[in-house]
């Protein structure tokens, strides 16, 4: 399938200039695709070459990430990027969108969506719950004071780290292939283009912040994460990767938390299942749109 590349445009968000994709179609209702941690915008290229006939559709690089700024701080709270996404919505002067969102991105739409209910039409989040109930249990089995030493260990750490090099594009190449060995040729090419930047001494280095890899230990809390939840009374898909790290939302009970969600499992895909399964995903969320 040839790409056809969107416009580069950029917002404003508590003071940061963020960047955004967008396939034009103005006159289309709006759909916007927010990628996971780790990741940029044009990882959707795939999708929204799909969607672009019926949808307007805009791809941002979450803060910290692609070619949006980096927070001065180094510090991201998943609710900062939900404030992101409300500016966005609120800039473009939207009264209703549509969601597609992967990982880190689903949870913020799912958090936003739970917040501002009447301006979601529908939501899909591919492995957007965030860590299982087991994974949160095993996690406060760690006592305060030492999950918040091991924090300021790691923002330390990270404050000085600097990317790693590759000497050359087919380095970084071969480490994105590493990531994901359901990815083919082609995708993983086109997704280390996009996710690189050349430094001055000629070798390649990742776009995204490295302090993004430290989550911050204060969020809201589980109960207000599952209230959110509740709150969404537009239709939901979450799909989930039987061989992804991600627990089955419906084993674990966090699909029943939703009023309006089925689940899609994708047999022989990972956490990257839009990428892992292409042709399956699209069907499924055309079905669902």
């Amino acid at each position: 399938m040839t790409l056809t590349g969107p416009a580069s445009n950029s917002f404003y968000s508590q003071r940061l200039r963020l960047h955004y994709a967008d396939w034009d179609n103005h006159d289309a209702p709006p759909l916007i695709l927010l990628h996971g941690g780790q990741d940029h915008c044009r990882s959707w290229d795939w999708v929204a070459g799909r969607l672009t006939k019926d949808w307007h559709v805009i791809a941002p690089d979450l803060r910290g990430h692609g070619d949006s700024q980096w927070s001065a701080d180094g510090h991201y709270p998943i609710m900062s990027l939900v404030y992101d996404l409300a500016q966005l919505v609120h800039q473009f002067e939207y009264e209703q969108v549509t969601i597609v969102a992967h990982s880190l991105g689903g949870n913020v739409a799912l958090r936003y969506t739970g917040l501002y209910p009447e301006k979601v039409r529908k939501i899909v989040a591919i492995e957007g719950l965030g860590p299982s109930p087991r994974m949160l249990a095993e996690r406060e089995k760690t006592p305060f004071q030492e999950r918040w030493r091991s924090w300021i260990d790691d923002k330390r750490a990270a404050a000085t780290r600097q990317h790693r090099s590759y000497a050359s594009f087919d380095e970084a190449l071969a480490r994105m292939h590493g990531e994901n060995s359901y990815l083919n040729a082609e995708q993983a090419r086109h997704l280390t283009s996009h996710a690189v930047i050349r430094n001055e001494d000629g070798t390649y280095s990742w776009k995204f912040d490295p302090h993004i890899r430290v989550w911050p230990i204060l969020d809201i809390a589980h109960g207000d994460m599952e209230t959110l939840w509740q709150r969404i009374t537009c239709p939901t898909l979450l799909c989930w990767g039987e061989k992804s790290w991600a627990s089955d939302p419906e084993i674990d009970g966090r699909l029943s938390l939703f009023p309006d969600a089925r689940l899609a499992k994708f047999a022989d895909a990972g956490h990257w299942l839009h990428h892992d399964q292409f042709d399956r995903f699209m069907a499924e969320l055309a079905g669902f749109l």
